[in-house]
C-alpha cells in the first residue's frame, strides 16, 4: 500500500449495516479533512481477484475497442440518445429542486445487471443557498463547470469520454446545502475513473470558452421544468418568500439570470472560482468509493488521489434566517399547465436534523398522510372531493434543510373538491384537533419503529452509483455509524417532542396554495423566471377562527387500527417435531374474527 499520507480517522466496525449486507464499510479521514467511506462489493468480483488496468494497459485497450467497434458507433449513438430522450421524459416528471448534470454511457441496467459496477460520489456541503444575490443559479452553474477539464485533464471531454468508453455514466445534482456528483464504471476502471474524478476537487480550470457553452447546458436544463406544475409552485412559494430570506432565490439558474449578472459588470468567473474556494475544501466533502477491490487498496487510492484536496475543518454552513418566511393568512391561486386540480398546505417547523433518532415529522406525517378509515384521504375521497392525498416533510433540500424543515400536505382534488377548498381545509384542522386531544401514541411509534427494522434489514439494492450518492449524503446528514440506518431508525420514543411539533400545524403558520388549470387569472401577478401566473388573496380572519378551534369533529374521523401484521422477528426456527400425522400441528387457525380467519 503507498505512503500517500496519513489518515486521522479510520474505522472497519463503525457503520451500521443490514445483516443481509455482505458488503464491508471502512470510514476514513485523510488529514486535510475529507472524510471517505470505502465499500468493498464482493459480488463486483464473485469469481476472482480484482484486476485493475495500468494507464498504458486502458490506453491499449481503448485503442482496440475503437477499431472493432467502428462499425457499431452509430447504432450505439442513436441507443444513447434514445435512452436520454427517455430520461428527459422522466425528468420532465420530477418535483425537487437540485439540478442535474447527466452524462450518459452505455446507460444503467439497474443493480441485477450481470456484472456488478465500481462507483463513487462526492457530496460538498456547499450548494444554492450560498449563491450571491446578484448571481442566482451560480452554485448549479460550478457544478456545470467542474466537468469542463482540470489542470491534469484539461480536455473536456477528458472525464465523459473515459465513462463512455467503459461503460459507465455519470451525474449531479446541486440542492440547497449539498452538490453532489457520482458515476459508476466498468469495475476494471474505477481509479482511472477516480483519477479524473479527484481533479474535479484539486484543480478545474473554469475556462472562459467552456462557461459560454455551459450557460447554454444549464438554460436548457431550465427549459425542461418550465412546463412542470409542482416547479413553478416551488419557484412561487420562492419568489413569495419574505425578502432577503435564504429561500428568495431562484436556485436553478438559467441563461437570463447568469447573463444578466455579467451585463451588470460581474465577473462570473472571479465569483465560480471565490465560490469553489470558499467551500470547496476537505472538510465540507464526503467521498464514498464502491469496488471489488480490498478495502486496503481502496483506501491506498483515495489516499494517493485526494491527498490534494485542499485542507478544510469538518463544519457545516450555518444561514440565518429571522422572521416567517411566508406572511400569515395568504391564499395562492396559481395557473397549472397539466389539467389538474391540486391543494398544496405547508407549515414551517424548525429544522429537526439533530432529532433524527425521534422521526418526530415522520410521526405525524403517517397520521396525516394514512389512507384507511378514519384517515382524511378516507373521508375526502368518500365526499368526492379528493382522489389522493400525501403528507410529510420532503427530501428535497428546500423541505429539508437547516433553516426549517416545511411539512406539506398535498391533496389532489376532483371538481368538486376544488369548489369546497376551505371546507377541506377545516376537515384538516378537526383531525389535527383529534390528533392533539388523543395525544401521541407509543404504539404507532413502535409500528413505525418495526416498519423501518424491516425496511432496512430487506432494503431493496440500488444501482451503484445511486448508493455511493446515498450514503455520501448521509455523511453530511448523520453520525458515521448511522450513515446507512439513519433513514430507517426509530430510536426514541418522544410524546412531548411529538406535542411541541403539532404545535406547528396552526393556521397562523399555514400557506395555502392553489394550482389548477381551471383558474383564469386576467388580474394576476406575474412569477418572473417560470412566467407563471397567480393571485394572492387574505384569507378571512373568521376562517382562521374555526380552523384554530373547530367546534366539533367529525365521527368519521378517527386514528387508524392497530396493524396485526408488522413482523419484527426474523429468526428461523428449528422444526425439532417429528413429520408424522401424529405429531402434526399445522395447519392451526391463528386468527378468527367475524370478517377475518386466518
Amino acid at each position: 500500500m503507498g505512503t500517500f499520507g496519513h489518515c486521522t480517522l479510520r474505522s472497519d466496525d463503525i457503520v451500521i449495516k443490514s445483516p443481509n449486507d455482505r458488503r464491508l464499510y471502512r470510514l476514513i479521514e485523510l488529514e486535510n479533512g475529507l472524510r471517505a467511506l470505502l465499500v468493498h462489493d464482493p459480488e463486483i468480483y464473485p469469481d476472482g481477484p480484482p484486476i485493475t488496468l495500468d494507464d498504458k494497459a486502458e490506453r491499449e485497450e481503448c485503442d482496440e475497442d475503437g477499431d472493432e467497434s467502428e462499425g457499431e458507433e452509430e447504432d450505439d449513438d442513436s441507443e444513447v440518445e434514445e435512452e436520454e430522450e427517455e430520461e428527459v421524459e422522466e425528468e420532465d416528471e420530477d418535483e425537487g429542486e437540485g439540478e442535474d448534470h447527466e452524462v450518459k454511457g452505455e446507460g444503467k441496467k439497474g443493480a441485477s445487471s450481470q456484472t456488478k459496477k465500481a462507483a463513487a460520489a462526492m457530496c460538498v456541503g456547499m450548494g444554492s443557498f450560498s449563491d450571491p444575490f446578484e448571481a442566482q443559479g451560480l452554485a448549479h452553474f460550478l457544478e456545470h463547470m467542474l466537468f469542463m477539464g482540470s489542470a491534469e485533464y484539461p480536455d473536456e471531454n477528458e472525464y465523459d469520454s473515459y465513462l463512455s468508453k467503459h461503460g459507465g455514466c455519470s451525474n449531479a445534482y446541486t440542492e440547497t446545502e449539498h452538490t453532489c456528483y457520482h458515476f459508476e464504471v466498468k469495475r476494471e476502471f474505477l481509479k482511472g475513473a477516480l483519477k479524473r474524478f479527484s481533479q474535479f476537487f484539486v484543480s478545474p480550470l473554469v475556462k472562459i470558452e467552456a462557461m459560454e457553452r455551459e450557460v447554454l447546458a444549464v438554460d436548457s436544463e431550465f427549459n425542461q421544468v418550465q412546463q412542470n406544475d409542482a416547479c413553478r409552485c416551488q419557484q412561487l412559494q420562492c419568489h413569495t418568500s419574505a425578502p432577503g430570506h435564504p429561500f428568495n432565490r431562484f436556485f436553478w439558474g438559467n441563461k437570463k439570470s447568469l447573463v444578466d449578472a455579467m451585463e451588470k459588470g460581474i465577473n462570473l468567473r472571479e465569483q465560480i472560482l471565490k465560490l469553489y474556494r470558499d467551500h470547496y475544501h476537505g472538510g465540507l466533502m464526503k467521498l464514498v468509493v464502491i469496488g471489488g477491490e480490498s478495502l486496503d487498496v481502496l483506501e491506498s487510492w483515495v489516499k494517493e488521489l485526494f491527498v490534494n484536496v485542499r485542507k478544510g475543518s469538518q463544519a457545516n454552513l450555518e444561514f440565518k434566517a429571522e422572521g416567517p418566511i411566508w406572511k400569515a393568512g395568504k391564499l395562492y391561486r396559481l395557473e397549472a399547465v397539466k389539467d389538474v386540480h391540486i391543494l398544496d398546505l405547508t407549515w414551517t417547523l424548525p429544522c429537526l436534523h439533530r432529532e433524527y433518532l425521534k422521526k418526530l415529522e415522520d410521526y405525524l406525517a403517517h397520521l396525516l398522510g394514512h389512507e384507511g378509515r378514519g384517515s382524511l384521504h378516507f373521508f375526502l375521497k368518500a365526499r368526492g372531493w379528493a382522489t389522493s392525498l400525501s403528507a410529510g416533510v420532503g427530501d428535497e433540500g428546500m423541505h429539508r434543510s437547516s433553516i426549517a424543515y416545511i411539512f406539506a400536505m398535498s391533496i389532489h382534488l376532483t371538481d368538486s373538491g376544488l369548489e369546497n377548498i376551505f371546507e377541506i381545509i377545516g376537515f384538516v384542522y378537526q383531525y389535527l384537533k383529534l390528533l392533539r386531544q388523543v395525544a401521541p401514541q407509543e404504539w404507532i411509534f413502535k409500528e413505525l419503529q418495526d416498519i423501518g427494522n424491516m425496511e432496512f434489514r430487506f432494503a431493496e439494492e440500488q444501482p451503484q452509483d445511486d448508493y455511493a450518492a446515498e450514503l455520501a449524503e448521509n455523511l453530511l446528514l448523520y453520525p458515521a455509524e448511522h450513515v446507512i440506518y439513519g433513514d430507517y431508525v426509530y430510536k426514541i420514543w418522544d410524546e412531548e417532542m411529538i406535542k411541541y411539533v403539532l404545535g406547528f400545524l396552526t393556521p397562523e403558520n399555514m400557506r395555502v396554495d392553489v394550482i389548477s388549470k381551471a383558474f383564469k387569472l386576467p388580474d394576476s401577478q406575474h412569477e418572473p423566471w417560470f412566467g407563471s401566473h397567480y393571485t394572492e388573496e387574505d384569507i378571512s380572519p373568521s376562517l382562521m377562527d374555526i380552523w384554530r378551534d373547530p367546534p366539533e369533529i367529525d365521527l368519521l374521523l378517527h386514528l387508524p387500527s392497530k396493524n396485526e401484521f408488522i413482523p419484527c422477528d426474523f429468526s428461523i426456527r428449528a422444526n425439532s417435531t417429528c413429520n408424522g400425522p401424529a405429531n402434526a400441528s399445522s395447519p392451526r387457525c391463528i386468527l378468527d374474527e367475524p370478517l377475518m380467519k386466518f
